[in-house]
């Protein structure tokens, strides 16, 4: 492998990831509008910045050039229910040389509570290992999204060690844990429920 620039489409009994595109820009501005993704996810500090969605050229011209990285992967995430597309998995901060990168997410109200992102987390998460042959993936948690820590644990991820006070949150410190699997425990796991 030398570089991230192949995008896949990876099929699962409940989603589809697929590259996004500019059309996808509404969808995902809708899903970073969501207060709980936004405060989740520590993309904003302050409750006065919920519900704010980045402006929408912006987004366009971001998932517009998705499929052009060689670094990344940005795959978005669609509900084959309804053909929607409810948030989206992202490969980056990649270290060709240690096989590993990074792992982060994000699934709208749409799509949760319904085993979407558990599966779009397995399916990338194939991928990564068995197509990218990498041999880390990790990513960070904060502590007030335990609904997120508890799908990284389901599919595999161990807990590394907490960054005490890594996000201020209305004037509150919230701890960052970081979260790992290596590809022996994928291949352990792997067809795990």
């Amino acid at each position: 492998m030398t570089d991230l620039s192949h995008k896949p489409t990876l099929t699962g009994r409940l989603v589809t990831l697929r590259p996004p595109t500019a059309d996808d820009a509404e969808a995902m501005t809708a899903v970073m509008a969501d207060p709980d993704v936004a405060r989740l996810t520590g993309s904003v500090s302050s409750s006065a910045d919920l519900g704010v969605p980045p402006p929408l050229e912006r987004s366009r011209d971001w998932y517009g050039s998705r499929s052009a990285a060689d670094d990344r992967l940005d795959l978005v995430v669609v509900d084959k229910a309804t053909d929607r597309v409810v948030g989206e998995v992202v490969l980056n901060s990649w270290d060709p040389d240690a096989r590993s990168v990074n792992f982060r997410t994000m699934v709208g109200p749409e799509g949760r509570g319904r085993g979407l992102g558990t599966e779009a987390a397995r399916l990338v998460l194939g991928y990564a290992f068995d197509q990218l042959g990498m041999h880390r993936v990790g990513l960070e948690v904060f502590d007030f999204n335990p609904r997120a820590r508890h799908v990284y644990e389901k599919v595999g991820f161990i807990h590394e060690g907490t960054r005490r006070h890594a996000l201020c949150f209305d004037g509150d410190w919230v701890d960052a844990h970081d979260m790992s699997i290596l590809e022996h425990e994928w291949a352990d796991r792997r067809g795990d429920s």
